[in-house]
């Protein structure tokens, strides 16, 4: 039986992949997180590795596009 990773960690994936969080992986990961309501421990340990892999610098944070006036 093969386990899909979950969305989350997915995510945390691509960030780490490209080296950059975008605001729409973000906001991605922000929405799952408000549909599941609870984090789990695999997803924990997603988040802390990006969290400590962007307090190193190894991960840039992407500003949000400014919309035109």
């Amino acid at each position: 039986m093969m386990i899909r990773a979950s969305l989350i960690r997915r995510l945390v994936e691509k960030a780490l992949y490209i080296r950059r969080l975008t605001p729409e992986i973000e906001n991605a990961i922000n929405s799952e997180l408000t549909r599941v309501g609870h984090i789990s421990d695999v997803d924990y340990e997603a988040l802390e590795l990006l969290m400590a892999e962007m307090d190193a610098g190894r991960i840039k944070l992407t500003p949000t596009p400014m919309l035109p006036l």
